[in-house]
């Protein structure tokens, strides 16, 4: 056999132990390049020589990923999109015992449920890791679900993650894809904090945010530097070991079962997990955990309740969005008391004038927090606070800070009375209420008002408008009350998508506060922070001007509904321009229509259409829509292409939230392929689309065996029709009396 036949034919133990050497020499490079090194370099010079002689002998093992082939350069992450093998799911929550005994009653009336598992559930960043034959190949966070960004060099450096799955107890399965919980412990969360406070840099607000924090640093060496954890709490896509069960692979028949396997296999995994028979039991777990909330040594925001049968699981399904084979019970938020320094008002985009509490700084539910809507002159009066109040402070959905009231026994005398200012704190016009009744005062200075400008053009930027990422709140207030001797380049936001870069060169800006809308303060001197914010120490434009007028140009080809809700008419948000957008498709008839018209649009209403009627009114507005027309900005969009009969006769009902369909995107879907959108269930009805929190309509489906299709077998209609989506129903066929099994004789 000559040589080159014997570089082609490679024994199989020569195969194995090249991938072995491979995949070692790369784990202890990252490693060393994070600071870690796990072996000397004498014997990484081992491995590397033996490795180098088996590819000396064997050519064809050669291949552009070896170690021998690669220059020893950092490792980035550059959170690159994958989508997950299997679709992560959000929980549906309950948030008292009626709530999760409504959830395990219609869960029990489908399938015989003898078994729940209950678990913390830890208030951190959900990940998805892909084991491929034992090895850790990709991480990812949860992103929209399906899709989410790499993040795999930044997970490597958690040293509870394995790199490859334990086989001591057994072998590793061929595919294995686990989700889990990243987090940073309370108390290392705390030592970070004040090491990064010494240091000078920026703390982070609650756990939560350093581990998201922390997962997406650029450079993997600075997440090494945190000590974060993770517990794994499910499996997605899964293929034992030899491909089949039979063949000595292990099937997974259970919640509690498939965590047995996963901790064999060195997974990390929490030792707080219990299984129970009965609701009962679930509810003792519940009541314990809230009692002990501080105990474990990580943050939780409630319980997560499964069925722990995968058999049943499967057979119960999922909506568009969550399991129905599990839930999460969600605490109520904790609450503290703080000092209510002050109540200030800020001006919102459309000239409302809102109170807020200024607060001796508290932390509450993992978060500090300073300052608290107080929502209208009404509110502080129906709460009864002072300025001067001890207060309990408490945050609603662990997210926004909400003053609930004054602890009055605790009063001194000392406090005193709010009293709602007459004119607006930022143009010093005279406040007043837009119409009689209104419970908000408004600054009637709509266009000139530099606050309302400034609003409005960060609303602008936002997500739910025109997403202009590099049109933040900072270059909001830039661009609308610039320091002298600038002149401000936005006399209404009408003036834009016209800004040129000699505009932005000389600006100067204080940086407000976005809670409070003031100068915020060097720590060090006190005095108010003042930035060139367009401009470098040279004068020269930054990267981020560049980047703006890119998302400008990007901005003007938005859809029409996005245009819309950046016009900022009151009342007109998201849903209610995806609906006008839809029925009229351009800009000229929605203003041309009158407020009959508007108002008979599904989902508008009279109030919604009088709002619309009088800002189109108004000749500034008219005049924002005309430049912004001028400057290329997106006014119309095409009609859809639908097939015209692919479900016609078809009677279908759509209800609960899903997640790619607004309400009236899904009926103009089904009826621009010829079917019928209606709002009840009957026995004529073809098919119910059930989305997440269906209520009454998909019980009734059940009882009348009403196919039943979640958003994926939705999706399935519309492209390939009803004999397709029928495979895909989510209920057994013929089940008439609710138990989720078809009735005899069918």
């Amino acid at each position: 056999m000559s040589a080159h036949d014997d570089s082609i034919h490679v024994p199989d133990e020569v195969r194995d132990r090249h991938e072995q050497l491979c995949q070692e020499l790369d784990d202890y490079s990252y490693r060393y390049y994070l600071g870690k090194p796990v072996v000397s370099d004498a014997e990484y010079d081992q491995f590397m020589g033996e490795l180098l002689d088996i590819e000396r002998r064997h050519p064809i093992l050669v291949t552009q990923d070896s170690p021998s082939q690669k220059v020893g350069a950092p490792i980035s992450v550059d959170f690159a999109e994958v989508e997950h093998l299997v679709r992560m799911e959000s929980l549906g929550n309950a948030f008292d015992y009626d709530e999760l005994g409504a959830w395990a009653d219609r869960a029990s009336s489908e399938v015989p449920v003898d078994a729940y598992l209950c678990e913390l559930k830890i208030d951190g960043l959900a990940v998805d890791l892909v084991y491929e034959r034992g090895r850790l190949v990709r991480a990812a966070t949860r992103g929209d679900g399906r899709v989410g960004e790499d993040i795999t060099p930044n997970i490597r450096t958690i040293d509870v993650v394995p790199e490859r799955l334990d086989e001591s107890v057994r072998p590793a399965p061929r595919l294995l894809e686990v989700r889990g919980e990243v987090f940073l412990p309370v108390e290392d969360f705390e030592r970070l904090n004040r090491r990064m406070a010494d240091a000078g840099e920026h703390v982070f607000a609650n756990p939560r945010n350093a581990a998201a924090g922390s997962l997406r640093q650029k450079d993997p060496r600075v997440t090494a530097t945190r000590p974060l954890s993770m517990i794994v709490h499910g499996v997605g896509a899964y293929e034992p070991a030899g491909g089949e069960v039979s063949s000595g692979g292990v099937a997974l028949t259970s919640q509690s079962q498939a965590y047995t396997l996963l901790g064999e296999w060195g997974l990390p995994l929490s030792d707080r997990y219990e299984v129970v028979d009965s609701m009962d039991a679930v509810r003792r777990y519940v009541a314990r955990y809230e009692r002990d909330r501080h105990v474990p040594a990580y943050e939780i925001d409630g319980i997560v309740i499964k069925v722990d049968d995968f058999g049943l699981q499967r057979r119960l399904g999922s909506t568009s969005r969550a399991p129905r084979w599990a839930i999460a019970y969600k605490y109520p938020p904790e609450e503290v008391t703080t000092k209510l320094v002050d109540i200030k008002v800020g001006v919102g985009r459309t000239g409302r004038v809102t109170p807020y509490g200024v607060m001796e700084p508290v932390v509450v539910a993992g978060s500090e927090v300073e300052f608290a809507t107080l929502h209208n002159a009404q509110e502080v009066a129906r709460k009864g606070v002072l300025i001067g109040d001890t207060v309990v402070l408490r945050k609603a959905g662990d997210v926004i800070p909400e003053i609930v009231g004054p602890v009055v026994d605790l009063r001194t005398g000392d406090e005193r009375a709010f009293v709602m200012p007459e004119r607006c704190p930022e143009c010093g016009a005279e406040l007043g209420q837009q119409k009689e009744g209104d419970v908000d005062l408004r600054c009637p200075n709509a266009r000139s008002c530099p606050g309302q400008l400034r609003e409005r053009v960060a609303f602008i930027a936002g997500r739910k408008a025109l997403d202009i990422e590099a049109l933040g709140y900072v270059a909001a207030t830039a661009l609308t009350q610039p320091l002298e001797p600038s002149e401000p380049p936005l006399r209404d936001e009408g003036d834009l998508f016209d800004l040129t870069v000699d505009q932005l060169l000389p600006i100067r800006t204080y940086v407000l506060d976005p809670d409070t809308t003031e100068p915020k303060t060097d720590p060090k001197t006190g005095d108010p922070k003042v930035v060139s914010f367009f401009a470098n120490k040279e004068g020269e434009p930054k990267k981020t001007v560049e980047k703006l007028f890119e998302q400008l140009e990007e901005a003007k080809r938005k859809p029409l509904w996005r245009v819309l809700v950046a016009l900022s008419i009151r009342h007109v948000g998201p849903r209610a321009a995806e609906d006008l957008a839809r029925h009229f498709r351009s800009m000229d008839a929605i203003r041309e229509a009158d407020e009959e018209e508007l108002a008979s649009v599904d989902g508008i209403g009279p109030t919604i259409a009088t709002s619309i009627r009088e800002w189109f009114e108004v000749d500034w507005h008219a005049e924002i829509v005309r430049k912004w027309r001028d400057a290329g900005v997106r006014m119309e969009d095409e009609a859809p292409e639908y097939g015209s009969d692919l479900l016609k006769d078809l009677s279908i009902v759509v209800t609960g939230g899903l997640e790619g369909f607004t309400r009236d995107s899904a009926k103009e879907a089904i009826a621009g392929r010829g079917g019928r959108a209606t709002s009840s269930v009957s026995k004529k009805t073809s098919f119910v689309v059930a989305g997440e929190s269906p209520g009454s309509k998909y019980d009734k489906a059940v009882k009348l065996g009403v196919p039943i299709l979640d958003e994926r077998g939705f999706r399935v209609l519309l492209e390939s029709g009803p004999e397709a989506a029928v495979r895909e129903r989510t209920n057994p066929p013929g089940d008439t009396d609710g138990d989720g099994e078809a009735a005899s004789g069918t």
